[in-house]
């Protein structure tokens, strides 16, 4: 198989960004020339990577995935496992306002997010794996605590989150879960 060109990389990268941004803010009503016009590509350009809506949002979703993951393996190896932990945290529950838009406009395609695999999410698992073995490891965070677990435990303080209303509710309720995680 053929490696994609440069400039098809280039694309593929630029229609993601857009879509990500037009779809949060005008959901998944908006067409995919929109979307196109928004990458600065044309509307032939966005089909030949995302030949249905459904496919867009889901390459959005994984790429917002692999971005987390990235993030979560660069942090692993920096520094404090401690404050890596909860920097990753902190980090995803912050965007995860944007995460909950895209599992929404998955579900409204029919898309149980629980069902998606693959490698952004392998990458997701393996680098929150290592950011939680690390933490555990110099005492700074539950020995019981498992990576199924660590998600539930994201997945739930982004929805707290939604309901929390002004920033010093968000602080509180992301401390709590943090002390939450602590060891001992």
């Amino acid at each position: 198989m053929t490696p994609p060109r440069a400039d098809a990389i280039r694309n593929r990268a630029r229609i993601l960004e857009a879509a990500e941004q037009v779809l949060v803010e005008h959901g998944t009503t908006v067409s995919t020339e929109e979307i196109a016009k928004a990458a600065g590509v044309g509307i032939g350009t966005l089909f030949r990577h995302f030949p249905t809506k459904e496919e867009l949002i889901r390459g959005v979703f994984e790429a917002r995935l692999q971005r987390l993951a990235a993030d979560a393996t660069r942090l692993a190896t920096d520094g404090d496992p401690a404050t890596a932990l909860a920097t990753f945290l902190r980090q995803a529950v912050e965007q995860s306002e944007v995460k909950n838009a895209l599992t929404s406009m998955l579900a409204s395609a029919g898309v149980d997010v629980r069902d998606l695999t693959g490698e952004p999410q392998r990458a997701l698992r393996e680098a929150l794996a290592t950011l939680l073995r690390k933490a555990q490891q110099s005492g700074a965070a539950r020995q019981d605590l498992e990576v199924p677990e660590l998600i539930g435990l994201l997945a739930g303080t982004s929805k707290a989150l939604e309901y929390a209303g002004d920033a010093a509710s968000r602080s509180r309720i992301l401390a709590v879960v943090l002390a939450g995680l602590r060891a001992g």
